[in-house]
């Protein structure tokens, strides 16, 4: 049971005794988090009685929201029947099974098993395993290169955050010497006098370039989340998926499809290949699977992979104690019940996505707006001092942290990725909510503006 205490106290006991991800020690001693208490629908309260709308959908996951009774009846029966039992030496559970049948069912026609983690980190590890089994298996040793793309995001273990294109992580510590990245295809950032056709087909052949000059024989896949999320929500241009296809196609090489933020619906489709008409062989899911009400991972694996795998070669020598959990994987169950119920994919694609696109564009006329991305349930806004120029508020990427604190102040959840602002909010968000949203992220743009004492605001 959790004690009563006030904030002051529970923040000092925070400060004291937790290590929080991705903080600045330092920075949070000085200044403490919030402690959050309570949560219903697309909010969040504080122990200092403070409502702030989620447009985060806590951490991208809980896309149905926070007041999901089905979701919990489902965990609590679970727990009384089955609370855990692991799934090596030649057991399973109900729930797991009844999971990845499900799974296989509603994915791209190309995918025949899963492989069950505890979290989108731990099934790209996995997919390192997949990778280096199968085509050690296929007598091609030599593919071992794993080719990712800067600000892509794909975990926090040695081997998922390797795989990831975060400069300041990889400066922590020896990142995996057989994983390499190419550009993100971010034209706002890196698109200079290109059009967004022009520069989306330039990204593509820039992995083509590294392929070709590292040598097919040695590259053994390629991991990319269809829109580049905790990056800074990168949509690219329409022109950068088809032609990164028929690269990986051409050169006979694996693709790996991260959809950990985009799975589940969040780009208008079930998931963002689909959206995008690629065709992985691996997909990475976790989050939104479970609404984020327990943690669970894992990877689809396509029948050209799978066959391969499971034909030949004996014992596959991975696994997690908690590889397809009986809760979470009940939880999951009771997620998917909904969002095929409650038609929320076609919710997302027909009715709430267009609206909250259509109003978040609308702040691109903003003066301190540069440039706006977005689709689905997903979207960024890059915050300028210049329009023309795009010049930024300030050096070193500040201007969302103090972005950030305005939203805050003002009764909203966004996240700051260095100069950008982004969202993701519940599929369940009503029409009047994304007006609310808008107001307050307007509010805080206006408080950003004048902070920096642009003209115009």
């Amino acid at each position: 049971m959790t004690k009563m205490r006030t904030t002051e106290q529970w923040q000092q006991l925070d400060t004291q005794r937790h290590l929080h991800p991705f903080t600045d020690f330092n920075d949070y001693a000085r200044k403490p988090g919030r402690i959050i208490n309570r949560a219903e629908h697309i909010y969040i309260h504080d122990t200092d009685g403070n409502v702030l709308l989620d447009a985060m959908s806590g951490l991208w996951c809980c896309s149905l929201g926070y007041s999901q009774p089905t979701i919990a009846e489902a965990v609590s029966r679970q727990f009384s029947e089955l609370p855990y039992y692991n799934n090596f030496f030649q057991c399973s559970n109900a729930p797991a099974v009844e999971l990845a049948n499900r799974l296989v069912n509603i994915t791209p026609e190309q995918f025949t098993h899963v492989f069950f983690t505890s979290s989108g980190s731990e099934a790209n590890d996995t997919n390192i395993r997949i990778v280096r089994r199968y085509w050690d298996l296929k007598e091609q040793p030599k593919k071992r290169i794993i080719l990712s793309r800067t600000n892509g995001y794909h975990g926090s273990t040695i081997a998922s955050a390797s795989l990831g294109g975060f400069e300041f992580v990889h400066k922590q510590f020896e990142t995996l010497p057989y994983v390499e990245h190419i550009a993100d295809p971010n034209w706002y950032c890196n698109g200079g006098e290109l059009s967004p056709h022009e520069f989306g087909i330039q990204a593509a052949r820039e992995l083509e370039k590294r392929i070709d000059k590292l040598g097919a024989e040695n590259v053994a896949a390629f991991i990319a989340e269809p829109v580049q999320g905790a990056g800074g929500v990168i949509v690219p241009p329409d022109s950068y998926w088809p032609e990164v296809s028929r690269i990986l196609k051409e050169r006979d090489i694996l693709f790996i499809s991260d959809e950990v933020i985009c799975g589940f619906g969040r780009t208008g489709n079930l998931f963002g290949c689909q959206t995008y008409g690629t065709e992985p062989d691996l997909i990475t899911f976790a989050k939104a699977v479970t609404n984020g009400f327990q943690p669970l991972g894992g990877v689809m694996v396509s029948d050209k992979v799978a066959q391969v795998i499971t034909s030949s070669g004996g014992e596959f020598g991975h696994g997690f104690t908690y590889s397809g959990h009986p809760i979470a994987c009940s939880a999951a169950l009771a997620t998917l019940d909904i969002i095929e119920d409650q038609n929320m994919v076609s919710h997302v694609a027909d009715n709430v996505g267009p609206y909250l696109q259509n109003k978040w564009a609308a702040l691109a006329e903003h003066p301190i707006v540069g440039h706006v991305r977005g689709v689905g349930m997903l979207g960024s806004i890059e915050l300028v001092r210049n329009k023309e120029t795009r010049e930024r508020l300030e050096p070193e990427q500040k201007s969302g942290g103090i972005c950030r604190e305005f939203c805050i102040a003002n009764g909203l959840v966004m996240r700051a990725v260095g100069d950008s602002m982004i969202i993701s909010p519940p599929f369940v968000s009503s029409h009047e909510e994304i007006d609310l949203l808008i107001e307050r992220a307007t509010k805080a743009l206006d408080a950003t503006a004048h902070h920096y004492q642009v003209k115009g605001s």
